[in-house]
């Protein structure tokens, strides 16, 4: 599960210009306009994400005017987003540790999510009927949820020197493909969802006749991709019909992830289309201040793309992670 709301030390204040009333605090990557003197270098705070859905409480109320949601699919409360104030960008809200008792003892870096009652803001990511839920996805199988590198800076000086792609983070729905000991098997990001032909995480199955494909590669496989096209999102790739980008490929039995180029030869001799390549290179060493211009930029449709995905390509490093397109979240509607 995501830590939408951990304990983080304030790395770094600095005036806005032209503004009287308002600063800028850093906590990770992570920038938030802030009240003026609310916040001193090295105070711990309560840091809340983007996406991030507080529940109603009388400590959010300042929120209500800009924020307060209330739909079928989330219930009721604030939405932390993207946003933009005197110029500066603000992702995500912090607020003083000292503004919840129920905290006490707890430590930078500690998960705070589920004791405050914290929800991921959900969008539905179908439109129509997606398939029947038999259970959930089976164990071991992983999610495919990247973090921020915001919210792991860490894995920059991980990444350093390392063999590395730069993918584009495609815009639609996670779909899983499996085939396990001669069992075929299809998963949204949680779920297993039964075999219909007319099932959408089924689509890529039928779609590119995978049942017969991977039972001939003999061998144990899950493939992870985004399933993309009309009523998924809001299809800002304007396909006319679904599409599945392959991301990840994993041997099973070896546990292994492969680099960005098996996958492309694997899918290809597959006739499965994998998500496009932006660059690759031997030597990484690009910090967050390079990364982020390199995630905005567009889908072929002159539709903002949701950002970037960096990995290592040398095996048996794993180091991944997305980088946003800040231009993007700041056009996101509810």
């Amino acid at each position: 599960m995501r830590a939408l709301a951990t304990i983080q030390e304030v790395r770094d204040v600095r005036p806005i210009e032209n503004s009287d009333f308002l600063e800028l605090a850093q906590v990770m990557g992570w920038h938030c306009v802030v009240n003026k003197g609310q916040f001193s270098i090295g105070q711990e705070a309560v840091y809340f994400e983007v996406d991030s859905f507080l529940p109603i409480d009388e400590r959010y109320e300042f929120l209500r005017k800009t924020s307060y949601r209330k739909n079928d699919d989330n219930g009721e409360g604030f939405r932390i987003k993207t946003i933009r104030l005197r110029g500066e960008l603000s992702q995500g809200l912090l607020l003083p540790l000292s503004d919840f008792p129920e905290l006490a003892g707890a430590r930078v870096g500690d998960d705070v999510t589920e004791q405050l009652g914290v929800k991921k803001w959900y969008i539905p990511e179908v439109a129509s009927g997606s398939g029947t839920i038999i259970g959930r996805r089976p164990y071991g199988i992983p999610a495919s949820d990247e973090i921020r590198i915001q919210s792991a800076l860490e894995l920059l000086p991980e990444l350093q020197g390392h063999p590395y792609s730069i993918t584009t983070q495609m815009d639609g729905t996670s779909c899983i493909v499996y085939c396990l000991d001669g069992k075929l098997g299809c998963c949204s990001r949680n779920n297993e969802i039964k075999d219909e032909p007319d099932a959408l995480y089924w689509d890529p199955v039928y779609r590119y006749g995978l049942k017969e494909k991977l039972a001939a590669l003999g061998r144990n496989v899950v493939l992870t991709g985004e399933l993309c096209g009309p009523g998924i999102q809001k299809n800002k790739l304007r396909l006319p019909e679904y599409a599945w980008y392959v991301f990840d490929w994993k041997e099973w039995e070896e546990d292994r992830y492969v680099s960005y180029q098996e996958m492309l030869n694997n899918c290809t001799a597959l006739g499965v289309p994998v998500v496009p390549l932006e660059e690759h290179g031997d030597d990484f060493e690009y910090g967050l201040d390079e990364l982020l211009p390199k995630a905005i930029g567009s889908y072929p449709s002159g539709i903002q793309k949701e950002g970037i995905v960096v990995r290592d390509s040398q095996y048996p490093h794993r180091v991944s992670f997305k980088v946003l397109n800040n231009v993007a979240l700041l056009k996101e509607k509810d």
